[in-house]
């Protein structure tokens, strides 16, 4: 497959940078029409070194704008179905015992590859699902003892379908916690789906996808976003937000310090696709609901009839907690 990345010199400057991330977004977005907040996600969390759970219905889209993404990057791609009879194995790889050389062998498993696609992750067993808790978290597989590194970038994009659904398993706090942000992609809008309806029933849209960028283009992209600036004072407003869901009464669990430095380190990578070098409290708010919601657990009796309470707990303090603002010196 051709690579059609533009070319970028090997120190990226802020103009490269958009060059480089609006191919992507343009290459995802010829195969999701309509989702361009879903698609933001996506990259988001590829830049800012996290991981991304879509949780959705069946049928929206959901594996579909893994696979864009990952068609879309000229890296190793690997694709898991989680299913009841998958092993921790099947995810991370086993020891074999070469009869030959009388020794054993570490035989990979479906986690070594830069994006891996992990979907329907809530239909296997909590067994299954800690497997990816070390790769996730530490970029590294162990197995009887000895340590395999996985390859960098390293990014999981995970589905779920909602607890409802027969045959699900809930993802643990520890699982949930290790995911950047989860997202959910929503019905399409009546022209949207009736663009698809039209387009797909002749060709797959991942066929015209080719890849834009490629590993190390991405690290260069990855270390440009960490260069973004943040402000003490916008440091401690996100600290401020995190501590405000630990004591709020209508949440039982609230933020990790993980949380925070997943919030700010997005936070940057939000800034820089809209052109600055610089975090904007604006940034931080836009993704404290992706970034925060899927690790709180509400207070009981917080629930009322047609109300999301973690959601609407965040928005409390939102309005509540104090804004920096900025000072002329």
């Amino acid at each position: 497959m051709p690579d059609n990345s533009p070319r970028i010199p090997a120190m990226i400057d802020a103009d490269a940078f958009a060059v480089q991330t609006s191919a992507i977004l343009s290459s995802i977005g010829q195969v999701i029409d309509g989702k361009p907040d879903a698609v933001r996600s996506a990259l988001v969390c590829l830049l800012a070194e996290g991981h991304l759970l879509i949780e959705d219905v069946p049928g929206v889209g959901k594996t579909m704008l893994a696979r864009a993404l990952a068609a879309s990057v000229d890296a190793t791609v690997r694709r898991i179905q989680f299913t009841p009879d998958l092993l921790p194995g099947d995810v991370t790889g086993v020891s074999v015992y070469n009869p030959v050389d009388r020794e054993f062998e570490f035989k990979r498993g479906a986690i070594f590859a830069h994006i891996v696609i992990a979907d329907e992750i809530n239909r296997s067993s909590p067994k299954t699902q800690s497997a990816l808790l070390e790769a996730m978290e530490e970029g590294q597989v162990t197995v009887d003892g000895a340590t395999h590194p996985l390859p960098k970038p390293f990014l999981v994009v995970a589905t779920q379908n909602p607890l409802e659904m027969e045959g699900t398993y809930a993802l643990p706090e520890a699982q949930r916690d290790r995911f950047m942000m989860r997202i959910s992609m929503g019905y399409p809008d009546a022209a949207a789906e009736a663009l698809m309806l039209r387009q797909r029933d002749v060709v797959n849209p991942l066929a015209a996808v080719s890849p834009v960028a490629n590993a190390a283009s991405i690290s260069q992209l990855i270390a440009w976003a960490r260069s973004v600036h943040v402000a003490p004072a916008l440091e401690e407003y996100a600290v401020a937000l995190a501590q405000a869901t630990r004591s709020d009464p209508n949440l039982h669990l609230g933020a990790s310090p993980r949380a925070t430095l997943q919030l700010v380190r997005s936070a940057k990578v939000w800034a820089a696709l809209d052109g600055r070098d610089f975090v904007i409290p604006d940034d931080i708010t836009a993704l404290l609901i992706p970034v925060l919601a899927h690790r709180l657990l509400p207070a009981r009796g917080a629930h009322r009839a047609g109300a999301q309470p973690v959601e609407a707990a965040l928005t409390q303090i939102v309005e509540r907690v104090r804004v920096p603002v900025a000072t002329r010196t």
